[in-house]
């Protein structure tokens, strides 16, 4: 371990034991939703996913998110279950996304998630006041109980270079693995940790630190396409058409390898960093690269859409929509012993 590491590993623990002598409890249910890397597990399609079927079994989910990089001040709504009501700079792309995709889940932006969930208590008319709470990227929210922490790891990419920041990608050690309650290996479609000795290796390795926690495989899988001005397209739209694609995200290969799953012929791929913020000289830079590659269309994901907005957008500029898969099973864990509301109530 470097001294970065040393020095970082120390300023962790310090927050963590502080955090967690001051823990707070929130009325309902509380299911954590997160991972020990730096972005790119897939978390926010399993949010959604997750959300959608707690509605599905007659619960009252609401989303709590830091919202990161929105400048909202927080405790906020991002939305009552109606769509956005904050725009991505003020609310962050992973919260308007979700924000867009739930409807009748109300999604609460505030970094203290005691408060956001409290506000979100006395703000909601009592008919749709939650009953859970999902905490989207609260593997490590230490001061806030959870009834249940999911953790997702990414199989393309599991633990990075397995050194702790600010050297590597990992937020905690390996070993903190051993706190979740349930994983779940995602994309495993896409990676060659998908199947064979790989994905064992990786299981065992989860075991020798987590003996108990269920453990399942996701996969995050196209649905269609989004147009920028408006309107949706299916998987087949795309046959026999040329694309150029860019994205900002945590793991850009994970992206080209869904667009080429769905039957995308690719042919030239600009990445950014993760959460960037796109100019207008950018954007001449992607349609200038989509020129160059004889592409008739550009093809991005539905967060770097987010944070198109203010800019104009080309008509030939398309996100695609992934969706969070997995087996039943794993929602069976995740909401067994809760107490489903009766209709109408």
């Amino acid at each position: 371990m470097t001294l970065a590491e040393r020095l970082y590993y120390i300023g962790y623990s310090i927050k963590k034991q502080h955090k967690l002598k001051n823990r707070k409890q929130l009325p309902g249910t509380v299911i954590s939703i997160g991972n020990i890397t730096l972005g790119g597990t897939g978390k926010t399609p399993a949010a959604i996913a997750l959300a959608k079927e707690a509605q599905q079994r007659g619960l009252k989910p609401c989303i709590l998110t830091r919202g990161y990089r929105g400048t909202a001040k927080g405790p906020c709504f991002v939305s009552k279950g109606g769509g956005p009501l904050l725009d991505e700079k003020q609310a962050g792309d992973e919260a308007v996304l979700m924000a867009l995709h739930l409807k009748g889940i109300p999604v609460v932006k505030g970094p203290d998630r005691y408060k956001a969930g409290i506000f979100a208590l006395n703000s909601l008319p009592s008919a749709h006041r939650p009953d859970l709470f999902l905490l989207d990227d609260g593997f490590q929210h230490w001061g806030l109980f959870r009834d249940k922490d999911l953790l997702l790891v990414d199989s393309m990419n599991p633990f990075g270079n397995r050194r702790l920041l600010p050297v590597g990608s990992l937020r905690e050690p390996v070993s903190e693995t051993g706190r979740a309650d349930i994983v779940v290996i995602t994309r495993t479609a896409h990676s060659v940790h998908g199947q064979g000795p790989e994905l064992k290796n990786l299981t065992e390795e989860i075991r020798r630190y987590n003996r108990t926690a269920p453990l399942f495989s996701a996969e995050h899988r196209p649905s269609g396409f989004i147009a920028a001005h408006g309107g949706t397209h299916s998987l087949a739209w795309a046959k026999d058409k040329t694309f150029f694609g860019f994205c900002g995200i945590g793991n850009p290969q994970s992206f080209q390898k869904t667009l080429l799953s769905a039957g995308v012929q690719l042919l030239g791929l600009r990445s950014f960093r993760d959460h960037y913020r796109y100019s207008r000289n950018d954007l001449k830079e992607i349609l200038s690269g989509s020129k160059k590659n004889n592409a008739g269309w550009i093809v991005t994901t539905e967060k770097d859409i987010m944070r198109l907005k203010g800019i104009d957008l080309p008509e030939n500029l398309v996100a695609l929509v992934i969706e969070f898969h997995t087996e039943e099973r794993f929602y069976h864990k995740v909401f067994d012993g809760m107490q489903i509301a009766k209709p109408g109530v």
